[in-house]
């Protein structure tokens, strides 16, 4: 029997607002609740546990919010983007809204394969000043490396290989923002808060990190980065 052709929707969201504090599971579960009330016609996967076909970006710590994250959904009929879009929207959260929809080639790869850079930014408090902070963060990335511990596992990152860009610190009303692009791998990525807060412990200054925000989420091309 032909196989059914299928439509990929690549659509971009948000994770913002209380709803930060989600995992990754329940994220998944509330936008496939609200792809159902969306009435769109996704498809479904073959086998003995039929379920929605929909694939996820990388996930996102539960406390870490998102600006530009992304999901995959197959799709039985071509539904015009703009669309499924609207019916996304109105049948979402506001805390994760859709901000964007559009068609992907069947064959692209995936999300957790193609999404190898992502951009953070991180919230510091007024308790320490940007130019204490500078002199932190270029403290501990004097060292070379860093090393993680969590959930009973040691990681050591190499900062040159995991940093593909420069970090920089630019000061707010309410304080400053570290603004850091991480590398994403098979063996993990590293956490930007984990690099903020090894700098303020070296620096003896408070733990004041306030906000943790995934600004991003790209692809690494020869040229550079560009989004999915």
């Amino acid at each position: 029997m032909a196989e059914r052709t299928t439509f990929r929707l690549r659509v971009r969201f948000g994770k913002l607002g209380r709803l930060r504090h989600l995992s990754h599971l329940e994220v998944m579960r509330a936008l496939e609740r609200s792809i159902r009330r969306a009435d769109l016609p996704y498809a479904v996967t073959q086998g003995f546990s039929p379920h929605m076909k929909a694939a996820f970006g990388p996930a996102l710590p539960v406390g870490t919010a998102g600006l530009r994250e992304y999901y995959d959904l197959w799709l039985r009929e071509l539904v015009p983007a703009p669309e499924a879009l609207a019916r996304l929207a109105a049948a979402t959260p506001p805390g994760m809204a859709p901000g964007a929809a559009r068609y992907v080639p069947e064959k692209a790869p995936s999300l957790s394969a193609a999404l190898t850079i992502a951009r953070y930014e991180v919230g510091v408090g007024p308790a320490v000043g940007p130019e204490m902070l500078v002199r932190a963060v270029e403290d501990v990335l004097a060292e070379s490396e860093l090393t993680v511990k969590a959930k009973g596992k040691t990681k050591v990152f190499d900062l040159a290989s995991v940093l593909p860009e420069e970090p920089r610190v630019e000061s707010s009303g309410s304080g400053s923002t570290v603004v850091l692009t991480t590398r994403m791998g098979a063996t993990g990525s590293l956490r930007p808060e984990a690099l903020v807060g090894r700098a303020l412990e070296c620096a003896g200054l408070p733990h004041a990190i306030t906000t943790v925000t995934r600004t991003d989420l790209l692809m690494e091309t020869e040229g550079g980065f560009m989004r999915p």
